[in-house]
Formats: C-alpha cells, sequence, structure tokens
C-alpha cells in the first residue's frame, strides 16, 4: 500500500521542528525576492523531489532523453555527486565517472550523442552550456537532474518526483522522516509524479492518492511505474543478455548502492530462485573490503548463481580492482525503465515537447511550433516558460 516504506523517528521530531524553522526561512527569502531566482531563455526542465534519495529521478531524466534527444539538442546539467573534481566539467566520450559521477557517467554512456555536463552551482552551468553572452548555443532544452530545492534556477517546468511507498503527505521532516523541505514546497510543482506504483493499482486507489496530495488546478498529477529490462552482462560484452524468467532457477546475490533497495528486493524476489541481499549506502565508492567481501560472499552461495546490480553501481564498479574472475564474468546489472499509468503518456509527451517549442530560441522548432499552432485552433497561447494543461 501507498507509503508503507515510511518509519518516522519520533523522538527526533523537535530537531525536525528546528530544521523546517531553517528551511522554511530560505524558502522565505526565495519567494520575497531577497534571494534572486534566475530565468533563461532557454527551456530548462527540472527534475526532483523533497525527500532524501530513492524516487526514480535517473529513469524519470531517462525517459525525457528518449523522448526529446530526435526532435532536440539535449543537455542534461547534475550536481554530480561525489565527483571527484570541482566547477563545470563537461562530459565527453572517455571522461572518467570519477570526474562526473554514476549518475551522468550513466547517462553519457546511453545516450553518446546528448549533452551531459556537471556543476554544484547550476546557473553557473547553464550560463556556461547556453553561452549566455551570445545568441548562438548548441542546446535546445537542458534537464536539470535533482534540482527542485535548487532555487536560484527558475525552470519553465518544475517536476516533482513521489515515491508512492514513501508518499510526502505521510512523512515528516528530517531528521525524523525524510523531508527536505515542509510539505507546501509541494506547491512548487507543475508536475507531480507518483513513481514506483504497483502495476495493479487499483482505480480506488488513485482517487485516494489524487486527493489526499491536495494539488492546486495548475498542477498536473501523473502515475508511473518500473519496468525492468534483459540483464545486461558489465563486464563480459560478448555475452547475451539474460531475461528475467531466465531467473527462475539461478540464486542472486543483489549488490546495491542505491537509496531505496527495498523495491528492487521485492520486485526481484518472485522470480528468482533465491536472494542474498549486500547492501550499501546510496552512491557508495566501493573500496577493496567491499570487493572482498563480495568475492568471498559470491563464491560461498550455491550454484547456478548470478549476481545482479544497477546500472549505477555499475559504473562504480566497473574501474574497481581485485574482482575475482568469477565474478566479472557473472556480474550483470538490471536497467530500468519508467511506463506511465491510465493512458497518460501521451499526454505527458504533449505537454513536455509543446513547452519546449513555444520556448525555444532555435529556428527549426520555432516553426515547428508555428505550423503546429496553425493546424490546432484549440493551440494554447504563447506564454514564455509557462506551461498550461488541458484535460483530453
Amino acid at each position: 500500500m501507498e507509503g508503507d516504506f515510511i518509519k518516522i523517528n519520533e523522538w527526533l521530531l523537535p530537531l525536525s521542528w528546528l530544521y523546517g524553522l531553517g528551511v522554511g526561512f530560505r524558502n522565505f527569502l526565495f519567494d520575497a525576492g531577497v534571494l534572486k531566482t534566475h530565468a533563461y531563455k532557454v527551456p530548462i526542465i527540472s527534475v526532483g523531489n523533497i525527500t532524501v534519495g530513492g524516487t526514480g529521478k535517473t529513469p524519470h531524466v531517462e525517459y525525457l532523453v528518449r523522448l526529446l534527444k530526435d526532435k532536440m539538442r539535449v543537455a542534461v546539467l547534475s550536481r554530480g555527486y561525489k565527483r571527484k573534481s570541482s566547477g563545470f566539467v563537461k562530459a565527453e566520450k572517455d571522461t572518467p565517472m570519477k570526474m562526473i559521477g554514476d549518475e551522468p557517467y550513466q547517462m553519457k554512456k546511453k545516450f553518446p550523442t546528448i549533452t551531459v555536463a556537471v556543476d554544484k552551482k547550476r546557473t553557473r552551468g547553464i550560463e556556461t552550456l547556453t553561452n549566455q553572452d551570445s545568441n548562438k548555443s548548441d542546446i535546445d532544452v537542458i534537464l536539470l537532474d535533482d534540482a527542485f530545492q535548487h532555487r536560484h534556477v527558475k525552470p519553465g517546468i518544475n517536476i516533482l518526483l513521489v515515491d508512492y511507498h514513501r508518499l510526502v503527505i505521510y512523512d515528516k521532516l528530517l531528521p525524523a522522516g525524510r523531508l527536505r523541505e515542509p510539505l507546501k514546497g509541494k506547491n512548487r510543482a507543475d508536475i507531480v509524479i507518483v513513481t514506483k506504483c504497483p502495476k495493479e493499482l487499483k482505480p480506488m486507489e488513485y482517487r485516494v492518492i489524487t486527493k489526499a496530495m491536495e494539488l492546486f488546478p495548475y498542477q498536473h498529477l501523473y502515475f508511473t511505474t518500473l519496468e525492468y529490462e534483459a540483464l545486461h552482462p558489465v563486464f563480459q560484452k560478448t555475452k547475451s543478455t539474460i531475461s528475467l524468467s531466465e531467473l527462475s532457477d539461478k540464486n542472486i546475490l543483489l549488490l546495491t548502492g542505491i537509496a531505496s533497495p527495498r523495491q528492487m528486493l521485492e520486485d526481484l524476489s518472485p522470480v528468482a530462485k533465491s536472494i542474498t541481499p549486500m547492501t550499501f549506502a546510496d552512491h557508495h565508492n566501493f573500496k577493496r573490503k567491499d570487493i572482498e567481501k563480495l568475492n568471498e560472499v559470491y563464491a560461498s552461495m550455491p550454484s547456478p548463481k548470478l549476481i545482479v546490480t544497477t546500472e549505477k553501481d555499475a559504473a562504480r564498479l566497473i574501474t574497481c580492482e581485485n574482482l575475482d574472475e568469477e565474478v566479472k564474468k557473472n556480474l550483470y546489472y538490471l536497467p530500468i525503465r519508467i511506463n506511465f499509468m491510465l493512458d497518460q503518456e501521451e499526454l505527458f509527451n504533449e505537454n513536455i515537447i509543446g513547452y519546449v517549442r513555444k520556448n525555444s530560441r532555435n529556428s527549426i522548432l520555432a516553426k515547428a511550433k508555428d505550423d503546429h499552432k496553425a493546424q490546432d485552433g484549440n493551440y494554447p497561447g504563447n506564454r514564455p516558460r509557462t506551461i498550461s494543461f488541458r484535460n483530453k
């Protein structure tokens, strides 16, 4: 059921109250204009959350990349969490993972034709990508990864992700819960997506969640679920992929360094003979002792056996030394995609593409916008950096 992963540390609630005062004051300074928010000519779509980790940001950003990359020039700008560099770094084909972080590295490897960059200071990152001193830019749209709290930038579309199993309406502020800011922060979102929904979610549950979220008329609510693809080998590139149905007779060592591995564990348990979890903190840098433990645990497991990890963890594991050959031969990562529920995909796609075309500086995209406007008498007015949702 929704919210079933939430655990509140009641004894920490006084500290949560103090934390809320600090975050609330910061938001007040932005709302009052004391702290400045910058708007840009290039279309900007922000994807983030108001909880600590684990809402599915990367697969949702990847969905946007797939939607836009063949129609326009896309850039993804991330903080580059736990990277071994500073300032602005643009990813190239051979940029090491440690210089940009695991998620940007994964994104660049998967989509080599798009621009991927990292900068803790997002305003500087946007200005560097778009060359604000010039009217020329190689970028038609920028996707901001994990930037809902980065209020120095005013995105054209602000997408808030909410984990079905950790609905923000039931959570508490840090450190008692996992909210980064008070619940009213969700009011800044143009789009709210409830992620990781069970595929068998009943119509009544949709209605209950929709009412409980208490969104404003200008906000649009979507529901998505996770879709697992075939397993890919991390090292043995000549080996073929493995479908989930082929795991039924295998003992799986599930190796994760992500914020919320519980969903993955629950999803894989029914399709495997057995699961042995080996869990680390989010973005964990695997050290020698971790690799030795991995080798040891895998060697002790009965055959037939396999190691399954995430794409993000694979980006870090591929640079690790001292992995046993048997481990390397049987180490696979599990790609994840998201699917929209309630036949909402087309509406979501239209809203995203329409916003980018309306606000693009690219003459080709602008022409496509005008052509579409001429064909559709109900096309909404051209209001820069805003979006309009129309019910189908």
